[in-house]
């Protein structure tokens, strides 16, 4: 068992993280506790036994730490918590538990505020000893509606933060970690959540692990509206580049991480082709279209020859593959993408004059690889009539279009 512990210069605050984790229930021969130091002037002073890794002063870096963190980590399970986030003795016992039986699980404790001011590691033991508590500060509503997670839907990632998160080692590696383009406050959690859901993670709220955070939540400080505001908004448009939330990305624009991800194999000629994919750009859908030459459509940023790039495939909700092109009928395509969301079944297939459509989640498919199993064991797979129709041969180009 691993812990990772982000830090920068607050040395008073990681002491009483260290003696948090040092007060575990879990046993401490089998807690490997790793601080990441964010390129402080002076190093973080640990006691015996704690690993301290180091990278140079690039300004906020925390996804980028917690990254190095992670790779000094020898256990099987990778938990973080901040280095001002205190955890209680049950911690790593409670949010390890789960990882450790379920490899591919994600899971958020919970996290609690009080003013530490001014504490000490002996006062934090006697605290956990069932001395004086801390003052308790509000804590935020909307960590409190999580509930259990087990019924997780496409937002459900914003529920996980990584001051008090746990997965497994070999699962956090898979998906290449936090993304380290985020260089300011905020965002790098949920985009991670999210690119592990999508790899197929189960996700768990934890409620008994509990970590105490110095001060109150972000969106408690009483900050300058304005400036909280801009400081928020720069978190909403380093998330939209990348994850593919419409609450994140509103409506239009071209990204270059689509929520949906086409392979289309070109008709027999090529006006089909470009038929079958203004049709698929049409529907209404954040989607882009690969295995097409763009040539064909004016070099649409959207059209791409050969196969997805697998930071794309990462992070994409859902795959369709198309044996040939189609005309969808309006709102066709959306309807099979809406049935392999969170609570439908992983894949649907069916079959028009020929033309086989595959319309499956990405977080399905890659489960089941994963685990080596079929998809309808873990998700269920369904057939079903296709809103769409052939376009066969030579179609008419000028009597098509403007009916799409």
């Amino acid at each position: 068992m691993s812990v990772v512990v982000p830090y920068y210069r607050a040395q008073a605050q990681l002491d009483l993280v260290l003696a948090g984790l040092a007060a575990q229930t879990h046993p401490a021969t089998r807690l490997q506790v790793v601080v990441a130091d964010d390129g402080s002037p002076e190093p973080p002073v640990v006691g015996p036994g704690v690993v301290v890794v180091r990278h140079e002063d690039r300004g906020f870096r925390a996804a980028a730490a917690r990254n190095l963190g992670a790779r000094a980590a020898e256990g099987e399970v990778l938990l973080f918590v901040d280095g001002d986030t205190v955890p209680e003795p049950a911690y790593v016992a409670e949010l390890a538990a789960l990882p450790a039986l379920l490899p591919d699980a994600l899971v958020t404790g919970r996290r609690r505020h009080a003013d530490l001011t001014g504490w000490t590691p002996d006062r934090l033991r006697a605290w956990f000893a069932g001395g004086p508590a801390p003052e308790e500060l509000t804590e935020p509503a909307w960590l409190r509606e999580a509930g259990s997670l087990l019924d997780a839907d496409d937002r459900s990632y914003r529920f996980v933060i990584s001051a008090v998160m746990g997965t497994s080692r070999a699962l956090f590696r898979e998906v290449g970690g936090f993304d380290e383009t985020f260089d300011g406050y905020g965002g790098e959690d949920w985009e991670l959540a999210h690119r592990l859901f999508t790899a197929g993670a189960v996700l768990a709220h934890r409620e008994r692990a509990v970590a105490w955070h110095d001060g109150p939540d972000w969106g408690l400080r009483g900050d300058d509206p304005v400036a909280a505001r801009r400081e928020k908004n720069a978190e909403t448009r380093s998330l939209a580049r990348l994850l593919p939330d419409p609450a994140a990305r509103g409506v239009g624009g071209w990204w270059r991480h689509p929520d949906v991800v086409v392979r289309m194999t070109p008709g027999g000629d090529v006006d089909a082709t470009v038929l079958g994919v203004r049709s698929l750009l049409a529907a209404g859908l954040d989607l882009q279209v690969w295995g097409v030459d763009p040539s064909v459509v004016d070099d649409d940023p959207r059209v791409h020859a050969g196969e997805p790039p697998p930071p794309v495939l990462a992070r994409c909700r859902t795959q369709v593959t198309l044996s040939g092109p189609l005309r969808w009928a309006p709102g066709g395509l959306a309807g099979l993408v809406a049935q392999v969301r969170p609570g439908g079944v992983g894949r649907v297939t069916g079959v028009v004059d020929g033309v086989q459509v595959e319309v499956a989640a990405t977080r399905a498919l890659r489960r089941c690889a994963r685990w080596g199993v079929d998809m309808s064991t873990l998700f269920g797979e369904a057939q079903v009539d296709v809103p769409a129709e052939p376009l066969g041969e030579h179609p008419d180009v000028a009597h098509w279009l403007p009916r799409l």
